[in-house]
């Protein structure tokens, strides 16, 4: 009997360990989580942003619904499952907010409930009373139509939130009804030509309404960053630079992340490991954009191969107890990264 490509993308996601909350959203246990409570190692969040790793909620309201079709994305593509077109214009049903966050912080404790015995009793106390929500997990969040209402309902319950977005619903980012406590674009490309050969965009104005978000940016009152996903032979040259450079004075970003793509998950059937940047290549990148904008290099993460350029002199906005390592300390040791941390 043929299987539907909703059903057939739902069991495909249950199998990767995704906890499916309702029609069209998910939590998913990150890396970190696992690492914080074991072996003491926090994301790069944590020395950047004080998120603690192990309180944080890896989330998605729209898991599979994206306007993008990503060459470096790690996550299953929704093409992967014969889903295109008006199929992923819009959600087919809409959740309640309330419902949503609720659910997303009882699936939250159930994926770490089986370290009552593997960590600390501080830790895992600390573990099911999260904090803090990624709503980044997958898919374009901004499709989901009351994401303001959502945020919301995360900010009202004690959690703090960091949105991730492609940028492509300027409109959606200008009217919501509370802005997350932190706002990221993530960005690969600084020109159209670029965007439509990697990002793989499913409408022709997606570049038009993505520099119409970075317009956007300045006037609003949240913290703002722009990731740069790095891709080896792509967009790491000296005009590179330049142009990602102008796309900054034209947001004027609280931070700039130039983080490095990860050769995993799905997209190693379509990049090489070779397109994989190094974090010396990362920090090279990043001192010259650094030059380029005025912003200054304040610190690093060598296992998540990324760097953290701001304006502020001092880490102003902190979201939890932080980490031992200082936020403006830059790594130089020994090149350590997710892969090699053992389950």
């Amino acid at each position: 009997m043929d299987v539907d490509p909703l059903t057939r993308a739902y069991e495909r996601l249950r199998k990767q360990g995704y906890h499916l909350i309702g029609s069209h959203a998910a939590v998913k246990k990150c890396l970190w989580v696992h690492n914080a409570l074991v072996y003491g190692k926090f994301c790069y969040k944590c020395r950047f942003y004080g998120i603690e790793s192990h309180r944080c909620i890896q989330f998605s309201p729209a898991v599979l619904w994206c306007w993008n079709s990503c060459l470096h994305c790690w996550r299953l593509r929704p093409g992967d499952f014969g889903l295109e077109g008006v199929e992923l214009l819009k959600l087919p049903y809409v959740e309640d907010p309330e419902v949503l966050a609720e659910l997303a912080i009882a699936e939250h404790r159930r994926t770490v409930s089986g370290y009552a015995k593997r960590a600390s009793r501080e830790m895992y106390r600390e573990a099911v009373d999260p904090k803090h929500v990624a709503i980044s997990l997958t898919g374009e969040a901004t499709l989901y139509p009351r994401l303001g209402e959502l945020i919301q309902v995360f900010h009202r319950k004690g959690l703090t939130t960091f949105l991730v977005t492609r940028g492509v619903r300027p409109d959606v980012l200008a009217n919501l009804e509370e802005e997350p406590t932190q706002l990221y674009v993530s960005l690969e490309a600084w020109n159209e030509e670029m965007y439509r050969y990697f990002s793989r965009p499913m409408g022709g104005n997606l570049w038009r309404l993505t520099l119409k978000t970075l317009e956007l940016l300045p006037s609003l009152s949240t913290r703002t960053v722009i990731r740069i996903t790095l891709v080896k032979g792509f967009n790491m040259g000296e005009e590179d630079v330049r142009g990602f450079a102008k796309l900054i004075e034209r947001a004027n970003p609280t931070y700039v992340e130039p983080k490095a793509y990860m050769h995993v998950g799905a997209s190693v059937g379509r990049l090489s490991r070779a397109s994989m940047p190094t974090y010396e290549e990362v920090m090279e990148f990043a001192k010259k954009l650094a030059e380029e904008t005025g912003y200054r290099l304040v610190s690093s993460s060598r296992p998540s191969r990324v760097a953290l350029l701001t304006r502020l002199e001092k880490p102003v906005y902190r979201y939890g107890k932080g980490c031992p390592k200082a936020w403006d300390e830059v790594d130089v040791e020994g090149e350590v990264y997710e892969e090699e941390y053992p389950r």
